[in-house]
């Protein structure tokens, strides 16, 4: 048995924090215990360097009234097919035969990104909604929301309300957010609307595992995110989206997470348009080279990403690469690492020919590949 077979095969460097979860969608009350709801400590002038006493305020005014709340309805359970028993009060009372689709309420935030009503929130906060609604402060009636586009990988969705002259929130470049800088997140959490919570980005291109979903480049921040604050926007000082908060540690204090802005914007025209985002793939389980799996294959360096499976069917299956393999270069360009591997190809275009550098036996050999769309289900 190869010394991989031993190792967790992974597509990317993951760390597992505790109790991790997403900040809303159906059912995520029940899931997590409010400690301080909508509450915000008073924090003095001083303790925020650089920030006047009104600049949190006027911030939050002018981009306030651009976040909305998202009321979902979904299918929990029942398929409305009648049983044969259904009619019977003994088998209703003792075995709980209920024909009825059974529907749960769910919340969550999001935020208007153009003036005819495309809106910005988390997949998880209407994955498998039959019925949306969005409550826009100080508008009166409520709008229903149709969905546009889903993706489940980067937990992004985007609903659309119908109107004229909507309030808007900015995409910022949230590559130039630096760590220590003060952040501002508004949503709906426990669904108490338009609160108000302030922190700093505590760290960044955090990979994280949140309810078996894997992420690899996420904003961290101290700003206080609750269930129902999944969808709202992160805001920088200058009042753009900086990220879209989307994750909680329930263990924890003061652990938060947020898809970042500049991560939205590669993908965004294409689930506006397209419904959904489809990624290049080669059909490979990867790992880093380890000391064990470079000595057992004779191979003389640290970098690279070695294939521990190939996917029947799948692109690399196809072009002959095989397990084992050690994935060096992708058209000449050097790959040092698996995540270096899974950025170079997410670059190509689907159907796109490209050339594998594969050190393989003690050789280093060179194989076409054509790659394929993404299926589905492993996104």
């Amino acid at each position: 048995m190869l010394p991989w077979r031993k190792i967790a095969v992974v597509m990317l460097v993951l760390i597992l924090l505790p109790g991790l979860l997403f900040a809303g969608g159906c059912g995520a009350d029940r899931e997590v215990a409010p400690e301080q709801a909508g509450s915000q400590e008073k924090v003095s002038d001083a303790a925020l360097p650089g920030v006047g006493p009104d600049t949190i305020a006027d911030i939050v005014a002018q981009a306030g009234p651009a976040v909305v709340k998202i009321n979902t309805l979904v299918q929990v359970g029942g398929d409305g097919r009648e049983s044969p028993f259904s009619n019977d009060p003994f088998f209703r009372q003792f075995f709980g035969l209920n024909s009825q689709p059974q529907y749960q309420n769910g919340l969550g935030s999001g935020f208007i990104i153009s003036k005819d009503g495309y809106i910005l929130t988390n997949d998880h906060v209407v994955e498998g909604a039959e019925n949306i609604t969005v409550v826009v402060k100080g508008d009166k009636k409520t709008y229903s929301g149709k969905l546009v586009g889903l993706d489940p990988a980067l937990d992004l969705a985007v609903i659309k309300i119908d109107g004229k002259e909507f309030p808007t929130l900015p995409l910022g470049d949230s590559d130039q957010i630096r760590v220590g800088n003060w952040v501002i997140a508004i949503g709906s959490p426990f669904g108490l609307e338009d609160t108000v919570t302030i922190g700093v980005i505590s760290a960044k291109e955090r990979p994280v595992e949140i309810d078996n979903r894997s992420f690899d480049n996420l904003l961290q921040t101290d700003a206080s995110i609750n269930p129902g604050n999944s969808g709202g926007p992160l805001l920088n000082l200058k009042g753009e989206v900086v990220g879209i908060n989307t994750a909680i540690n329930a263990e924890a204090q003061g652990i938060g997470f947020a898809v970042p802005a500049n991560t939205v914007k590669e993908v965004l025209d294409e689930l506006i348009k397209e419904g959904k985002v489809r990624r290049p793939w080669l059909g490979v389980q990867i790992q880093p080279v380890t000391p064990d799996v470079a000595e057992y294959l004779n191979y003389n360096s640290s970098e690279g990403a070695v294939i521990g499976g190939v996917v029947s069917g799948g692109p690399a299956s196809k072009a002959g690469l095989k397990e084992g393999d050690i994935i060096t270069a992708i058209d000449g360009t050097k790959i040092a690492t698996p995540d270096e591997l899974i950025k170079t190809i997410q670059k190509k275009k689907i159907g796109t020919q490209v050339e594998i550098e594969v050190f393989r036996r003690g050789e280093t050999i060179k194989i076409k590949i054509t790659t394929m769309e993404r299926p589905a289900d492993m996104n």
